[in-house]
């Protein structure tokens, strides 16, 4: 699974003119399903996110997670995501899962999300045109891919 997390003051989806998800202060999450995917990349991915110390402290400091600081989520599933542009003017979207098992594990993610410890859990539509608004802030944008679980780590960065 790949994410897009930002870190917004508010974020909202329309679909068809009409409001189907909204939250304030949290996560805007976009997420996209690969093919080898399954629940237990989602349980990885809705931990790491929940936990992930990307909001200020008192000091100012990224030191608070979403569970910290009691913060909801908005997660809109991204396909896209999975595009591939080497290749090249058309996007290929070969590596994404098909629908009817992608949706399956969005749902299964939000819900793993909320059992984790997120309160406030909003979706957009699966498979819908969505608008998608948001104050981003920081801003504050970070990519997570389950792929990358188990791979070496840079030392340096820490």
């Amino acid at each position: 699974m790949r994410a897009v997390l930002q870190r917004v003051g508010h974020a909202a989806v329309v679909v068809d003119g009409v409001q189907v998800g909204a939250i304030e202060r949290g996560l805007l999450i976009l997420l996209g399903v690969g093919h080898g995917d399954t629940e237990r990349e989602g349980a990885w991915l809705a931990n790491k996110v929940a936990g992930l110390r990307i909001f200020p402290d008192d000091a100012g400091r990224m030191n608070r997670s979403m569970l910290d600081d009691g913060l909801s989520a908005l997660v809109v599933s991204q396909f896209t995501l999975y595009g591939d542009c080497r290749k090249g003017r058309r996007p290929s979207f070969i590596g994404a899962a098909p629908p009817e098992r992608a949706v399956a594990l969005y749902e299964r993610f939000c819900e793993q999300l909320h059992q984790v410890g997120v309160q406030r859990v909003e979706r957009g539509v699966f498979q819908a045109d969505m608008a998608v608004t948001l104050l981003n802030d920081g801003p504050v944008t970070l990519v997570l891919d389950s792929a990358d679980v188990g791979r070496p780590v840079d030392d340096r960065a820490s």
